[in-house]
Parts: C-alpha cells; structure tokens; sequence
C-alpha cells in the first residue's frame, strides 16, 4: 500500500502534476485497513491523475480489486486508465459503474479484454457502451478473444439489438464467461432471438439476467430455460467428476490390497521353499550319517568272527523292520497318490467353476444390453407420440384460424346487413329486427358449437398428456428398479469373488499343512531309522568276539546289506524326487491362480465400465425425459393461452353485437314493441 502511494507521488512529481487530495487521501485510508482492495469511487479525477494512475497500475502487484464508480471519468482519462490496465497482472475485479463511458471507452474495453489475461470480474453498470455500434463491436470483439473473464456486468448501457446480435456472435465464440447481467436495456425481439441462439450454442454460461428489455415472455422463458440446462450440464459434469475420481481411488485401492495379498503370498512361497530346502539338507546330511555309521559298520563287521548265531538272529530282526519301513514307503506313496488326485480333482473344479462365472458374467451383459435396446426403444415410442402430438396441435391450431376467418367474414356480412337495413326505410324495421335476431342466435350457437369443440379436443389432449406422464413415471421406475438390480448384481459378484479367493487361500493352506505333515513323518522315519542302526551297532559290539568262525557267511551278509544300503539310497532319492514334484505342482497351482486373479479383474474392469456406460445412458434418457416433459408443459400452456383468447374472442365478438344492437336506432325503435 505504501509503494503504491510512493509511486504515484513520485510519478506526480516527474510529470509535474498536483496530486490530488482526495486520491492522496483515499490511499493514505488503504494503507491504514492494510487490504488489498482500492476504493475510488466518488472521486472525480482529472485526465493527468488518470495518466498518473495508468502508469502505476501497469507495475502495480498489490491490489486484487479496484473500484472506479462514479469518478465521471472523461473520454481521454478513461482512455490512458484502461491502456495502463492491460498490462496489469494482479487486478481481478474491476468496477467502471456510472461513469458515462462511450465509443472511446468501449474500444479501449475491448482492447484491455483482449490483452488482460487476469480479470475475473467487470462491472460496467450505468454507462452508454451501446450508443455506438461499431465501438461495442469492437468491445464483443474483445469479449470474445479473453479466456479469463467469467462474470460481466452491462445494466443500464442503452444496448439494442444490433449490439445485442454483437454481443451473441462473442459469446458463441467465449468459452469462459459464467455469468452475464443485461438488465434494463433496449435488446428487443430481435435481439433476444439472437441472444438465445448464442446461449444454445455456448455451454459456460450458468446465469444471465434479461429483465426490462421488452423481450417477449417466451423468448426469456427459452433463454431461462436454455440456462438451466448449462448449469444442469455443469452440475452433472462435476459429479461426473467427483464420481470418477471417487472410483478411480476405490479402484488404487483394490490393486494396492490385490498387490499386498500378491506380495504375502509370494513371501508364504518363498518361506516354504526355505523350509523345504532346510528340510532337504538336513536329510542329506542325515543320509551322510547314515553312511559314515554303514561304513563303521562295515569296518566293525570285518572285525566280527564270532557269535553268527545272534547276528543271524539280529539280521532276521532287521530283515522284518526293512519290510515294516518297505509297508511305510508303501503306504506314503499311495496316500501322495491319493493327494495327486485329490489336487487334479480340485484343479477341474476349479476351471469349470470359472468357466460357469465367465457364462454367467456374458450373460449378465447380454441382459443389460437388451435392457438398455428395450428404453431406446420407449424413448423412441415417447418421441413419435410427441411428434404426432405436435402435428395434431398444429392441425388444431390451423382450425382455429380458420373459424376465427370465418367469423371475421360472418360479422363483416352483418355489418353489411346492418348498414343495408339502415338505409332502406322504417316500414321493415319489424322484419330486420327478427332477421338481425336469428343471425345473432346463429352466430352465437355456432361460436357456442365451436367452444365446445375445442373443449372436447383440449380434454382429448389433456388425457394422452396424462397417458405419456404415466408411461414416462413407468419407465423411470423400471430404469430405478434396473439400476437397483445391476448394483446388487454386482454386489453379489464380488462377493462371490472375494468368498472363492478365500476357499482357494484355505485349499492351499490345508495343501501345505499336508506336505509338513508328511515331512515330519519323513524326519520321525529317519529318527527310528538311527536308532535301529545304533541298536545293531551295540549289538555288533556284543558279538565281535563270535564272527571269527563265520567271515564267509559274514562276506554274504555284507553283500546283502550293500544291496538294501543301496534299496534304501533309491528310495531316499525317489522321495526327494516326489518332493520335487510336489514344490513343481505348488508352483503350477501359484501361476494358475495368479491367471485367475487376473481374468477377475478383468472381468471386474469390464462391470465398471459397462455400469458407467449403463448410468451414462439412464442420466442421457432422464434428461430426454425432462426435455419431453417440458416440450408438453410449454404446448399446455399454449394450448390454455389459445383457449383463453378464443373465449375472450367470442366474448368481445358478443358484447360488441350486444352494445351494436343495443345503441342502434333499430334497437330503440324495437324495444318499446317488445
């Protein structure tokens, strides 16, 4: 506030102006409120103040809004004010209220519009910008090349309908402007029509006042209502907007928990590979022991020469504890043979139980489809009935023509018989007076059978209006109760989804369970393995003393231990082969999973699109409705302005025969008679 004060002191003194006081005094107020609104109004200034001005608003950086009402500015101020405007970059409001600014003033607005990249707001309020056509053309010129301008105000500045067709053609080309205020000028007919075809075309424009401009009642009920549609246009963009953003967000945050599951997943897999490689070593180092204990044995044997007798005696146990181990590795591959069917049967589950979700997903589609055939068609019905509806009102309304022609033609020929039976003499008064009688009862019971004509036609209408209100409320609830199924539809998907992901989770729980299980048999196998190997070590010891009568039996018997040594080498490694199997089968299972997974977001991706397109086409046909229903309410109203000045028609037509007869001569001269 103080470097504005500052500047314009300074630029006043290079200039070699007097500053003025009341300017003077105004910024030394501003400085003291510490805002960023400057208030001139009221204030005359000069045109060097205006220069003065010009200068330090064109490197002003302070003052968002400015207000200039009432300065009664002259041409050549307003001129330099403004062009010292343009180049401003911080000034956002602006108020040009009452001061009489015309053809110069309404070029230079124009140039500041088509510069200024800045100003939002621009109050024009009681000047006379319309005088002049081919300046405020330059002004709409202006208005129609800024991008930044979204609320104008033009009361009270003589615009007619040339600038108003000026003023159209800017806004079919402005993109911006929000909010328009043409009160109490002179547009017209002509300009309101111009008027409503630039609001047509132009989508930005939420608000637009017309009041005292001597435009019809149907051209601003048009313009108000072409109004409302921009600003129910922008209301459904913006929910568009929050909607989409909305989903966009559930939608990160579904991938965000499906990576998160992935991601456990994957570390419960890698735990498991741990734990089987763990596993896997320590029975390699079991079977090393095993080993080193045979080749002890094997040195302990030589060492033997007596006691065969108890030997033979320890090989028949150890031959029956062989057979019992040969019954378990029997028995452990039939059970891994029976979990091998189990997972195949479990597998071909699984893939039809997906394919029965992939037919009931297409199908599902297929039926919103056919939904969605089924209400164009009912638009399509509502719309012919409408059309049929118009040419009928149209036929109606030439029919009216027509009988008001033929009354015109009917009561010029009664004037004419009037004026014939004035002229002839008094003899006939007694027979023109009957005559004059019967044409009136006449006329009257034909306006009469007219009337209710019309009526019966209006009540026809009246009821197919009703009939379409209530075939539009059935379609709208029947798009309700569809919508409502969609959802619950969906619902009901996930929910499944999310129930089976959960089972399959489960499956492959009880599956790794399983497998430790079984490794835990395996370890305990081993344990009692060791220990019968260190109960016949003991005993070997016993009967060191009697082997030395029996090596050669000795040498069979070690023969015969090499080759179960070597049956039991092959069964270990057969073991580690079906462990192998199962990790590969685990591994196969994880990939067949993760292919799930992925068809179900897909599928999932495809519901919210089809439910987006779904409610797109509902907000389509709903807005359709409501152009349909406003079609009819105005045509109502139509139809009900005829009626009524058909009846005050026929009410002027028999008041005026009525004062006719009565304030004729033939009339004082017939009514003593009666």
């Amino acid at each position: 506030m103080e470097d504005f004060r500052r500047t314009y002191l300074r630029l006043c003194k290079e200039g070699g102006v007097e500053p003025q006081e009341s300017v003077v005094a105004q910024l030394q107020e501003t400085r003291g409120l510490q805002g960023s609104r400057l208030d001139l109004s009221g204030q005359s200034l000069s045109a060097d103040t205006c220069s003065v001005l010009a200068r330090v608003f064109h490197k002003d950086a302070v003052f968002t809004e400015v207000s200039l009402s009432d300065c009664m500015l002259s041409e050549e101020g307003a001129k330099v004010l403004l062009t010292g405007l343009c180049g401003n970059t911080t000034v956002k409001v602006l108020d040009l209220k009452g001061n009489n600014l015309r053809s110069t003033g309404a070029e230079v607005l124009g140039k500041l519009l088509a510069r200024n990249k800045t100003l939002r707001r621009l109050v024009l309020e009681w000047n006379a910008l319309g005088m002049w056509d081919e300046a405020f053309s330059v002004f709409c010129e202006g208005l129609a090349s800024n991008g930044a301008l979204t609320q104008l105000d033009l009361r009270n500045n003589q615009i007619n309908h040339n600038g108003a067709s000026e003023l159209a053609l800017s806004l079919k080309r402005n993109s911006t402007l929000e909010v328009l205020d043409l009160r109490w000028n002179n547009i017209g007919l002509l300009g309101g029509r111009s008027l409503l075809e630039a609001v047509q075309h132009n989508k930005t424009l939420v608000q637009l006042e017309m009041a005292g401009n001597n435009i019809p009642s149907d051209t601003l009920k048009a313009l108000e209502q072409t109004i409302e549609h921009n600003s129910d246009r922008q209301s459904t963009m913006r929910e568009s907007r929050s909607r989409t953003q909305v989903l966009s967000k559930e939608i990160q945050i579904l991938k965000d928990e499906k990576g998160r599951q992935f991601l456990n997943l994957m570390e419960t897999i890698d735990r498991q590979r741990e734990e089987m490689g763990r596993s896997s070593r320590s029975t390699t180092i079991h079977v090393g022991q095993l080993q080193e204990a045979l080749n002890e044995r094997k040195s302990a044997v030589n060492s033997l020469t007596a006691k065969l007798q108890m030997t033979e005696a320890a090989l028949a146990l150890s031959e029956q504890k062989n057979h019992n181990l040969g019954e378990l590795l029997a028995r452990v591959k039939t059970e891994k043979d029976e979990q091998r069917e189990r997972q195949s049967r479990e597998r071909k589950k699984e893939q039809e139980e997906s394919v029965l979700r992939e037919g009931k997903l297409l199908r599902e589609m297929q039926n919103m489809t056919e939904t969605n055939v089924q209400l164009r068609n009912k638009v399509e019905e509502t719309e012919r009935r409408c059309k049929s509806q118009q040419q009928h009102i149209f036929e109606l309304k030439q029919e009216l023509t027509n009988s008001t022609a033929e009354l015109k033609l009917r009561l010029a020929q009664a004037e004419d018989r009037l004026e014939m039976e004035k002229r002839r003499s008094k003899q006939a008064l007694e027979d023109m007076d009957s005559l004059r009688q019967k044409e009136v009862d006449h006329v009257n019971r034909h306006l009469e059978e007219s009337e209710r004509a019309l009526q019966e036609r209006i009540f026809k209408l009246e009821g197919q209006r009703i009939q379409l209100e209530e075939e539009l409320s059935k379609a709208k609830a029947a798009c309700v109760t569809e919508r409502a199924q969609a959802e619950e539809e969906l619902g009901k998907v996930r929910a499944q989804v999310r129930l089976e992901e959960q089972e399959h989770v489960a499956s492959l729980e009880e599956k790794l369970r399983s497998v430790r299980q079984s490794r835990q048999e395996v370890q305990t196998h081993c344990s009692q393995q060791k220990q019968t190997i260190a109960d016949l070590q003991a005993k070997n010891g016993q009967q060191s003393i009697e082997i030395d009568g029996f090596r050669r039996r000795i040498d069979e018997l070690q023969q015969e231990l090499s080759g179960k040594d070597q049956e039991k080498v092959a069964e270990v490694s057969r073991v580690r082969v079906e462990l192998q199997e199962q990790i590969g089968h685990l591994q196969a299972e994880r990939t067949a999973q993760g292919g799930l997974k992925e068809k179900i977001s897909a599928l999932e991706r495809e519901m919210k699109v089809l439910t987006s397109s779904h409610r797109e086409a509902i907000l389509d046909k709903e807005s359709e409705i409501s152009s349909l229903l406003e079609k009819l309410r105005l045509r109502e109203a139509e139809i009900q302005r005829m009626r009524e000045d058909e009846a005050q028609r026929a009410s002027y037509l028999q008041s005026a025969i009525l004062t006719y007869v009565q304030g004729s001569p033939l009339g004082h001269y017939s009514s003593p008679k009666k």
